[in-house]
């Protein structure tokens, strides 16, 4: 016995004995399937394709019928958007204060930038180096902090940026002059990732700072 779209049972498998309509692709009623004459019931639950919520027989997520048989290939889910990185660089007075107040063997000779307008990088990838580019080395930082002005303080190979699933870290590469983090003066250990925030502020060179934003806002610190 076959079963019609309607869920009504018949002897005949080309057409509904009952209600006349095609049954050419239906799939022959089991006792386990539909009682005859009552229409298939779907209840609410899980998509059996893509794993969403389901209201109904259509899964509003995939468009999976809960009728249907399950496809070979399941159907993707849709997406979820990745949060997107990126950091502005500037010319930081205040670091640039603390880093010649220290003194050093540079210190008098270094001068603030008298325009450094603010750049943007956008994050992509695992891993973005901080530096400054050199065509005969072979170097081309993702955080390419040449110039100008170009901070002198600034190693070709400084810094890198890790990501870590959920956010960043930053690390040092054994820099000359260190990196430091939200305005203190102790400087990070080499080659020891060091978790970032939304917001917070890495300092590089004699008076470069990067800090990182999460698009929608940074975490109010």
């Amino acid at each position: 016995m076959a079963t019609c779209p309607a869920g009504h049972g018949s002897a005949t498998d080309d057409s509904c004995e009952v209600c006349g309509a095609p049954i050419a692709d239906a799939v022959p009623a089991t006792a386990s399937a539909v009682t005859v004459g009552v229409p298939p019931v779907v209840r609410d639950g899980v998509c059996a394709v893509c794993g969403a919520p389901r209201v109904g027989r259509f899964c509003e997520a995939c468009g999976h019928d809960a009728l249907a048989a399950v496809p070979a290939v399941p159907v993707s889910s849709p997406a979820v958007a990745r949060a997107a990185w990126h950091v502005t660089v500037e010319a930081d007075r205040e670091y640039f204060d603390r880093v010649v107040a220290a003194g050093g063997p540079d210190a008098e000779s270094m001068r603030f930038p008298g325009f450094c307008p603010p750049r943007r990088f956008d994050l992509a990838g695992d891993q973005v180096t901080i530096g400054r580019r050199s065509r005969s080395r072979g170097i081309f930082p993702g955080v390419d902090l040449v110039g100008p002005p170009e901070d002198p303080g600034v190693s070709h190979h400084h810094a890198l940026l890790v990501d870590s699933g959920d956010g960043w870290a930053v690390v040092d590469l054994a820099s000359t002059n260190g990196t430091t983090l939200n305005g203190s003066t102790e400087p990070l250990p080499p080659h020891v990732p060091e978790p970032l925030r939304p917001g917070d502020r890495v300092h590089v060179g004699a008076w470069t700072t990067i800090t990182l934003h999460r698009s929608g806002g940074d975490q109010v610190r």
